[in-house]
């Protein structure tokens, strides 16, 4: 399979696919349709099967530079958003380990259902599913 780099930006209604290798531009209406786009044009200027061609696309800003709501790198966007995400979906996974953690310590000290909920700010039932678990 061979590997190529597209850019996509924004005109109008239309979002444009260049690629470089091979002085090729398309549009897509959809950013979703970018890299479908993209890989049949490579393949049809090439004579490649569409299979064949992999296409890495990255994204030119959106807006004048300056502009209020104007996106620089959107793919850098998007991967420290995904960073963001994923450091903080372990952060719950974390806290709710430790919650549970602490509902079963404060249990195990005698301390009652009701008691564990109130210090814990959840319902009794919550937590006695956190100590049953």
């Amino acid at each position: 399979m061979t590997a190529y780099s597209a850019t996509v930006s924004r005109e109008g209604k239309w979002w444009m696919v260049r690629v470089p290798a091979i002085d090729g531009l398309t549009q897509a209406r959809r950013v979703s349709e970018a890299a479908l786009m993209a890989r049949e044009l490579i393949a049809v200027t090439l004579d490649l099967a569409p299979a064949d061609v992999e296409v890495a696309l990255t994204f030119e800003p959106i807006g004048a530079v300056g502009d209020v709501g104007a996106v620089g790198d959107i793919s850098a966007e998007v991967s420290r958003i995904a960073g963001d995400r994923a450091r903080a979906a372990e952060l719950e996974r974390r806290a709710s380990r430790d919650l549970a953690s602490l509902a079963k310590t404060l249990r195990a000290q005698g301390i009652p259902g009701r008691d564990i909920g109130a210090l814990l700010g959840m319902s009794h039932q919550r937590a006695q599913q956190l100590v049953s678990e």
